[in-house]
């Protein structure tokens, strides 16, 4: 199984907050949330919204010829906690490989010690972007 360092290295950068900052952690990975890309910008028809999350947040997966994947989201700046699962998960996943990514741990978002600060519906919402993250990767590795 292929292991991701970045998660290792998020999981440690979290826990080693006491609560309160973990969440100003989290709501400053909002910050970082890269915005599309034209190609995406333009054609928003190709994004998939993730309906579990409170607010609207759209994704999109790409993997390339060598089977890295590249992922793209939209997430409103009024919604700075699911803005910040989406960079966190950006900061994870983009660029590793396919079979990587869809090792990752399910209850990923939940080790981030997180579950304690926001609502269940949030991290919800986090997980549900995985799932679809790895649903779309095994798609365009099938």
């Amino acid at each position: 199984m292929t292991h991701i360092p970045a998660i290792d290295d998020l999981i440690a950068d979290f826990h080693d907050l006491p609560l309160k900052e973990r969440l100003t952690l989290l709501l400053e990975f909002s910050d970082n949330l890269p915005e599309l890309p034209e190609r995406y910008a333009d054609h928003p028809d190709l994004l998939e919204r993730v309906e579990e999350c409170q607010s609207p947040v759209f994704l999109f997966v790409e993997v390339d010829d060598a089977k890295d994947v590249h992922l793209f989201f939209t997430a409103p700046k009024e919604a700075p906690t699911t803005r910040g699962f989406a960079s966190v998960l950006h900061e994870a996943l983009d660029g590793q490989s396919a079979e990587a990514v869809l090792a990752v741990d399910p209850q990923f978002p939940d080790q981030l010690g997180l579950s304690e600060a926001v609502s269940p519906l949030r991290m919800n919402g986090m997980r549900a972007m995985l799932a679809r993250i790895k649903r779309q990767v095994r798609e365009k590795t099938a």
